[in-house]
């Protein structure tokens, strides 16, 4: 009240008076018990933002925020060294905030496999592990059984130096057996890595590639590779062999393209055929957009209009597609030929694989939990000429798709259960698969955390929210 006497003594105007009263009617409530407030205002709503609570910050001297450095988040090993990861009810440092550790941690431990590719010719197979951020190469014929916890693989390819994360495409050279594999986010490089390498090792090659990337595909005979460009919506075409800051000999992006969210990738060399999944996210893009910084000196050939051109208001989200082009298509090039419609069953299709001897086109149908076999040739609403699909498939969440012709088989990597399931080429329906390589328990959930954006709190429900 003091505070109040002071101001009556020095006769402040109206305004002024009105001013105090308002404040010391706050107070009232804060001090007021729960029983008390609620008689007051608080129960009825009023259409306006109300004083709910006031929490007092505790005095301290000094700096109130305690900076990190950059350097020191440069791996998930720092920011969270796996000695600081306590229970709950162990004690905590509470006045070090900047060291303090998690009480505890959401986080899948075991491998999640994104992609995948055969090698027939060393009979192995390679795959990514969006997860973890490694390569694991296998045996061809590793067969987890149902009892193992899982299987080991015969190298892996992990740490730092390899400067592998988020990666969702691999391939692998049909002459050398090195490992082409893209990362989608935080590392915009496709690394390339020798058959022998294993371990924290450096790539022996890599690509500067725009910044989310996804799948990958190569042809062979004109030793070019192929990259879609996820975020904005585009295909950009490389020699086989560039590396460092090379830039895209080919671009493919604009409204014409029908490209919107593009994942998978298959090239057609025997028919000269470009095929590409798309989700169906989409924003028209303008080069007059561009800030100078953006579009200086130091932009690249066929280097694809980025966020940076992203015309506001023009996001949209169209149905899913299997677009089709020539192979050497490039700038604002229409498809020759696109697949879509209710009755393609296609719901987020990502990884994609050609059979040119038969004209089949394998589809791993993400959130469809199936594998979707189209002829080659379709167009508009064609309905699958196969599906693989059920309980006895073992599928879930498919994310990669590959053919080894020379075996016959079909390997599917399911991001949804910790497993790589292998099948015959032609197999359909809910058919068990000949062999199942698995990085966990066969009964273990998956937590399906894949670069995870933002998180709130559902304290109706007690519920994590956690979008990827």
């Amino acid at each position: 009240m003091t505070q109040i006497l002071t101001l009556q003594q020095r006769r402040v105007s109206v305004i002024g008076i009105l001013a105090v009263l308002l404040t010391a009617l706050a107070v009232v409530l804060l001090t007021q018990g729960p029983d008390e407030s609620q008689s007051l205002w608080s129960r009825r709503p009023t259409g306006f933002p109300q004083l709910v609570s006031i929490t007092p910050l505790p005095e301290v001297d000094g700096e109130m925020c305690q900076w990190v450095s950059v350097s020191a988040t440069s791996s998930m090993g720092t920011v969270f060294p796996s000695q600081a990861v306590t229970g709950l009810g162990q004690e905590t440092n509470l006045g070090n905030t900047a060291n303090r550790p998690p009480l505890r941690v959401i986080h899948d431990p075991s491998p999640g496999y994104s992609s995948v590719a055969v090698d027939p010719v060393r009979n192995e197979v390679v795959m990514t592990d969006e997860n973890l951020f490694q390569i694991l190469v296998y045996d061809r014929l590793t067969n987890t059984p149902r009892s193992a916890e899982m299987s080991e693989p015969k190298r892996v390819i992990s740490g730092l130096n390899t400067k592998i994360e988020f990666q969702c495409g691999v391939y692998i050279d049909p002459t050398s057996g090195d490992i082409y594999a893209v990362n989608n986010d935080t590392v915009n490089a496709l690394v390339i890595f020798s058959r022998q390498a294993r371990g924290n090792v450096p790539p022996d090659r890599e690509i500067e590639t725009p910044h989310g990337t996804f799948g990958v595909a190569v042809d062979e005979d004109a030793q070019e590779l192929f990259l879609t460009v996820q975020h904005d919506s585009a295909v950009v075409v490389y020699n086989k062999m560039a590396s460092g800051e090379e830039p895209p000999i080919r671009l493919l992006q604009g409204d014409r393209t029908r490209l919107a969210d593009p994942h998978g990738i298959a090239v057609d060399s025997k028919n000269g055929l470009l095929f590409v999944t798309n989700h169906g996210a989409l924003h028209d893009v303008s080069a007059d957009l561009l800030t100078a910084d953006s579009e200086g000196a130091t932009r690249k050939a066929n280097w694809p209009l980025d966020r940076s051109a992203a015309v506001p208001g023009s996001g949209k989200l169209l149905p899913p597609t299997i677009t089709v082009y020539s192979l050497k298509a490039s700038g604002n090039t229409p498809p020759l030929r696109v697949i879509e419609g209710p009755h393609t069953h296609m719901n987020w299709p990502t990884g994609i694989a050609v059979d040119p001897e038969r004209g089949d086109l394998f589809v791993a149908n993400d959130a469809g939990d199936s594998i979707l076999v189209f002829d080659a040739s379709a167009r508009g609403d064609a309905t699958p000429i196969r599906v693989l699909k059920g309980p006895q498939s073992r599928i879930k969440n498919p994310t990669g798709v590959a053919l080894d012709l020379k075996n016959d088989e079909l390997w599917v990597a399911n991001f949804g259960n910790h497993s790589t399931t292998v099948y015959k080429r032609d197999a359909s329906g809910d058919t068990p698969p000949l062999r199942v390589i698995r990085s966990a328990a066969a009964d273990k959930p998956t937590l399906m955390i894949g670069n995870p954006g933002a998180i709130d709190f559902d304290t109706r429900r007690g519920e994590i929210l956690v979008p990827n």
